[in-house]
């Protein structure tokens, strides 16, 4: 799995990226990434259609725990993860509303 910090993520926004929050409702209430499609972790076995698997998908949380089991997972299945080291943590960029 590759990883990328909050700061190649910010610098990247601006192309057609494929990010997944994993955070639950309540943390994804104080903001997400902008772009980013909010499904909790425990939803992600059954909502991994809405994933493209044709494209990279970068997997966020909010210290980048719970997106590298998510992306661990993802991987089995065939996707090319990369990891948001640090997660919302790490994150100084502009949020956007879930």
């Amino acid at each position: 799995m590759k990883i990328w910090s909050a700061e190649e993520v910010d610098s990247r926004l601006n192309k057609s990226l494929q990010m997944i929050d994993v955070r639950e409702s309540e943390e994804t209430a104080q903001g997400m990434v902008p772009g980013a499609k909010h499904i909790p972790l425990g939803e992600i076995p059954q909502r991994m259609d809405e994933i493209d698997k044709n494209k990279e998908v970068i997997m966020i949380c909010r210290s980048g725990a719970r997106s590298e089991r998510a992306g661990q997972f993802l991987e089995k299945h065939g996707y090319n993860v990369i990891n948001m080291d640090g997660g919302m943590i790490s994150w100084n960029g502009e949020t956007a509303a879930p």
